[in-house]
C-alpha cells in the first residue's frame, strides 16, 4: 500500500528502511482511525501526549550523550580504552547534527520506533482535523474511517 506520508524532504525518513516507515505509518493510521471515534476530550488527551512525545533528533542527542558520558566514566574507571566509546558516540551525533541522519539514527528509529518532528506533527494535524479545528473536515459525513482519511489528506497538505 502506498502511504500517506509523503515527506520526502525528511533525511531520517529518506534514509529509513522502508518496513520501518510503514511500520510508523500504519500505526498513526492506526490511531487516528482510533481516535475518529472518540471524544473531543479524549482527542484532547491524547494531543497533549503527543505535545510530550521525543522526536529522532532529541532521542539521538539524549542516547548519543548518554554513551559517551558512559565511555568516560568506563575509562576513569577501568583505564583509557574506553574513551574510544565516548569518541565514537560524539562523532555519531556530529554526523547526525551536520547531515541530519546516521548510523544512531537509524538505530534508534528502527528499535524504538522514534518518529521525526514532522511525523509527530502530521498526526496531531490529523487529530486536530478530527477534532473540528479546521472547516475541511466532514462532520457526519462517510463515517469515523472516511474522517480520519480525511484527516490524514488534510494533515499532509
Amino acid at each position: 500500500m502506498e502511504s500517506w506520508n509523503q515527506t520526502a524532504a525528511d533525511a531520517v525518513r529518506s534514509h529509513a528502511p522502508k518496513d520501518v516507515n510503514q511500520r510508523i505509518d500504519e500505526r498513526v493510521e492506526r490511531c487516528v482511525r482510533h481516535m475518529a471515534q472518540q471524544d473531543r476530550a479524549e482527542i484532547s488527551r491524547y494531543l497533549q501526549k503527543l505535545e510530550r512525545e521525543w522526536d529522532i533528533h532529541r532521542a539521538v542527542m539524549v542516547a548519543g550523550s548518554a554513551v559517551a558520558v558512559l565511555g568516560l566514566w568506563l575509562a576513569r574507571r577501568d583505564g583509557g580504552h574506553w574513551r574510544i566509546l565516548g569518541g565514537i558516540a560524539a562523532g555519531l551525533m556530529l554526523q547526525h547534527g551536520l547531515v541530519g541522519f546516521g548510523p544512531l539514527a537509524e538505530l534508534v528509529r528502527a528499535v524504538g520506533g522514534v518518529r521525526t518532528r514532522r511525523e509527530i506533527d502530521l498526526e496531531k494535524f490529523a487529530l486536530k482535523a478530527l477534532r473540528g479545528d479546521f472547516e475541511r473536515i466532514p462532520r457526519n459525513d462517510g463515517g469515523p474511517l472516511a474522517r480520519a482519511n480525511a484527516a490524514l489528506v488534510a494533515a499532509q497538505s
